[in-house]
């Protein structure tokens, strides 16, 4: 029940991953069978752009979300402080993944930025007021602001269109991971500066991704070679992942709101169960705009990781905070930015519904649940 970190790989994602992988030659090659590769990945490159709402030329090719992050970042930051050494701010969200705020920690540590963190509302959305204030104070200072679309612990969808509002000229770059074919996401209608969309979120393969930058803009190359990508992004393209990636993005687009339907009302029928069955269970930021598949909860005098080993035992899979930080053991830093105590931090999980589950999943978990929570607390007692 944890489809958050990797969803299968669809159906149309395989075949289309499996018929590219046929076709030989390079992309970047100028014999024949490179330019039928070619070919394969622009028409992909097109058919995102319109899934993505932006243009051909704004999408970015790369091997993973971390790396989409990691280039715009850090490309911002050195792009910007080059044309004024005063940017040395970074603004991102207090519960950003550690795809970003772990490139925002090493800019500190080795060039001389500064961070500066959005706070979370018990809602679970960024404090748009500090923004706001803090902008009009440091406009002149900050190198870019990074606010994720949509949360992936808590599956809370921020204001994006207002961080763009507020930002001006400063460029602006949203995670949109999570986000990306589970929700409604057009990258020209926000206004964004660049965002980063990735397959394996969407049943396509894992090892692509993709960043979208507005044209026209150049931001500094993280990696360095062939050049193949905008000169922005070396590195021998994978036409296969493409290819399949957008069959993926092509299938989750075009069944978005049936889908999304289908996974809200597993999830309010969690919920329900939960708080029902087990009334000490806290669901953190249930309300407002949200992800449909993701729920957040707290089982007070527990700790996570003896939740999750339980509920393995009965081959049920969940998460304690974000599923890339899996085998870290410390408290979600998404919970405590909301301001919980670092020991409901720890007594937190993150189930994440999707596709492949039904109701009959969740009466399975409930079988169980209540029973995993009682004996996880008295070994915290213990």
């Amino acid at each position: 029940m944890d489809n958050a970190a990797t969803v299968p790989l669809s159906d149309v994602a395989a075949d289309a991953l499996t018929t590219a992988m046929r076709k030989i030659g390079n992309a970047s090659s100028v014999h024949n069978f490179g330019r039928a590769v070619r070919k394969g990945v622009e028409d992909a490159r097109e058919e995102l752009a319109h899934l993505v709402g932006c243009g051909p030329t704004e999408v970015i090719f790369t091997g993973s979300g971390t790396e989409a992050n990691n280039l715009a970042i850090k490309g911002f930051y050195w792009t910007r402080r080059a044309e004024n050494p005063q940017r040395t701010i970074i603004v991102a969200s207090a519960f950003e993944h550690h795809a970003v705020l772990d490139p925002i920690e090493w800019l500190v540590e080795h060039e001389g930025a500064e961070q500066v963190l959005i706070p979370v509302t018990d809602a679970g959305v960024i404090d748009i007021e500090f923004l706001r204030t803090f902008v009009a104070a440091n406009r002149e200072r900050i190198a870019l602001i990074a606010v994720m679309h949509s949360n992936n612990e808590l599956g809370t969808i921020q204001p994006i269109a207002d961080v763009v509002a507020i930002a001006g000229d400063i460029p602006v770059h949203s995670d949109a991971v999570q986000s990306f074919g589970k929700v409604p996401f057009d990258f020209a209608n926000l206004g964004l500066t660049s965002a980063t969309i990735s397959a394996h979120k969407i049943g396509g393969p894992l090892g692509v991704a993709a960043l979208i930058l507005q044209r026209g803009l150049d931001v500094t190359p993280v990696l360095h070679g062939g050049g193949q990508e905008r000169d922005i992004r070396s590195g021998t393209i994978n036409a296969p992942a493409i290819i399949a990636f957008v069959a993926a993005a092509r299938d989750s687009i075009g069944h978005l709101n049936e889908r999304a339907s289908a996974i809200n009302e597993l999830r309010e029928y969690l919920i329900s169960r939960i708080t029902r069955e087990i009334p000490a269970a806290l669901i953190n930021a249930a309300s407002g705009a949200h992800l449909p598949g993701i729920v957040n909860v707290t089982f007070p005098g527990t700790e996570s990781d003896a939740v999750l080993l339980l509920l393995d035992s009965h081959d049920i899979a969940a998460s304690a905070g974000s599923a890339c930080s899996a085998g870290v053991p410390r408290p979600s830093h998404v919970l405590m930015a909301m301001g919980r105590s670092e020991a409901d931090a720890d007594a937190s999980i993150r189930f994440s519904l999707g596709t492949i589950n039904t109701k009959a999943d969740i009466d399975i978990l409930m079988t169980v649940l209540p029973d995993v929570v009682a004996k996880a607390s008295k070994k915290v007692s213990a």
